[in-house]
């Protein structure tokens, strides 16, 4: 596929047409990278803006003791990048991120970027929707580290990422979640006993998806 019709088969550029598509590609390049590769460092500036073709990307930050501290996950189709501000020439990281697949990155120069398209306000909209999208996570990380029982914690990572949960193995949920694992052991234990989830081969499945959804919502 080419550069052209990769940036058209975005979600986030669906609304340019012919002339600013072939415009943004003026400024694009595509990168293929290999899992583990840190695409940025928390602190540091960034001179591209950057999307995730395909792959798999987690962001998080690391504490003052050396721990990772996980924030989200970012699926393709998706602004990697997060957006610090829309007057400046670079992006500023927030936290690190990470690629957990093999993946193919889309890099659009920022300075150019905000000339030809945010400054005529254009994506503006869809940059706001980003921006709002990223709050809500970081609203999720706040309920799963300091007001969320483990309970919680797990039965909203089951509701929102099913996929991802049962990718992952045990250990890994653990550390993410900041439980045990012989706590997830028996919170899984739990909801199955409840008929809230069914566990066949070590995969999740969901039986009863509102009793899940109010354990961490109310």
């Amino acid at each position: 596929m080419s550069l052209k019709n990769t940036i058209e088969s975005l979600d986030f550029f669906s609304s340019l047409n012919e002339q600013q598509i072939e415009l943004l590609t003026s400024i694009s390049t595509i990168h293929s990278y290999t899992k583990d590769y840190i695409l940025h460092y928390e602190k540091k500036e960034n001179e591209n803006i950057y999307f995730i073709l395909n792959g798999l990307a987690k962001a998080y930050k690391i504490d003052k003791h050396e721990n990772e501290i996980f924030l989200y996950y970012i699926h393709k189709n998706s602004l990697l990048s997060e957006i610090s501000a829309m007057n400046s020439e670079t992006l500023y990281s927030f936290s690190n991120i990470e690629l957990i697949e093999d993946s193919i990155i889309l890099a659009v120069n920022y300075k150019k970027f905000n000339e030809n398209f945010l400054d005529k306000n254009i994506l503006c909209r869809e940059f706001a929707n980003e921006v709002i999208e990223r709050s809500i996570q970081l609203q999720s990380l706040v309920n799963r580290e300091f007001i969320f029982d483990s309970v919680a914690k797990v039965a909203m990572m089951i509701s929102t990422d099913l996929d991802m949960f049962n990718k992952l193995k045990r250990n890994e949920i653990s550390l993410i979640l900041h439980i045990q694992p012989a706590t997830l052991s028996r919170v899984l234990n739990r909801l199955k006993r409840n008929k809230i989830i069914d566990i066949i081969h070590g995969k999740v499945s969901t039986l009863d998806d509102m009793a899940l959804k109010e354990i961490y919502e109310d």
